[in-house]
């Protein structure tokens, strides 16, 4: 089975409270999400911006996080369970760079560490650094955003990493690096399923560069739809975010019932002024 990456307007950060681009569109979402569900599934989590909406609020679920890129994975596992370690490291990198930003900066770009630490220190600091806020990898998955202009970025947020780990740290969390179809096996009714994939592309210019080294095209899309279906038929949930585009409006025709369109601005674009609203398409079958 082939891989799937996600692509979000700006870089995955499981260390802000709100995420990306899709703190814009969290209070649309948030008032479509059902009131009452046994069990949560978030297969695309990137950033975690509607997953820790929720959680933030102590509502009684089981809840089940994944993504298939490991580097995100494991930056969620080590803020969980050494987080004293990675404000450490993270103190480190801000010493450094505000010595000698540029040089400093290219320096761990091409770093390959090896300890877990040093790992999630690294993406977070090119994160926190680079142009732009991009999380994008080349062909040989190596990330390759260039230097970003900040005064001062904030590379070490004690409060929000330490405010993540206690909520991933409860039991009821399980977070899992896995394929959106593995992770949704044995879902059925009674559980909600928030499903926000790669976007399809609204022109061929507007395809973004990988989350990670694989394509998620539009014959993944049909797979995800495919699931989609099967998941409605069990009674179950399910709510998917997507930008507004011709494939996604034919492929979802059945549920268009459920298709919401709403607003939403892009930071993608270098030049502020060419940063303009756009409509995204909100997909549930309930």
């Amino acid at each position: 089975m082939k891989q799937q990456y996600h692509v979000i307007s700006v870089a995955p950060r499981p260390f802000v409270k709100w995420a990306g681009g899709k703190r814009q569109l969290l209070p649309v979402i948030s008032e479509n999400i059902p009131t009452k569900f046994d069990r949560y599934f978030e297969p695309f989590l990137g950033g975690g911006a509607v997953f820790f909406s929720l959680a933030a609020k102590e509502r009684k679920a089981k809840w089940f996080i994944s993504d298939l890129n490991s580097d995100l994975v494991l930056s969620y596992v080590t803020i969980r369970d050494k987080v004293k370690e990675l404000v450490s490291s993270l103190e480190n990198h801000t010493a450094h760079y505000s010595k000698n930003q540029s040089g400093y900066y290219y320096n761990i770009r091409e770093a390959n560490p090896k300890n877990e630490i040093d790992k999630v220190s690294r993406l977070i600091f090119l994160n926190k650094t680079c142009f732009n806020g991009l999380y994008r990898v080349n062909s040989k998955g190596k990330f390759n955003v260039p230097v970003g202009r900040y005064v001062n970025p904030n590379i070490v947020n004690k409060e929000n990493l330490f405010e993540v780990s206690k909520i991933l740290q409860s039991k009821d969390i399980s977070i899992k690096c896995q394929d959106f179809e593995d992770a949704l096996k044995g879902v059925g009714q009674g559980d909600f399923v928030y499903l926000d994939p790669p976007y399809q592309p609204v022109s061929s210019t507007a395809s973004f560069t990988s989350y990670t080294d694989s394509d998620f095209d539009f014959s993944d899309q049909k797979r995800l739809y495919n699931k989609f279906k099967s998941l409605d038929k069990k009674g179950v949930k399910v709510l998917l975010s997507n930008s507004k585009s011709d494939e996604i409006i034919d492929l979802f025709q059945e549920f268009s019932d459920g298709i919401m369109e709403i607003n939403a601005n892009r930071f993608i674009n270098s030049v502020s002024k060419n940063r303009t609203g756009h409509t995204e398409l909100l997909i549930k079958n309930y």
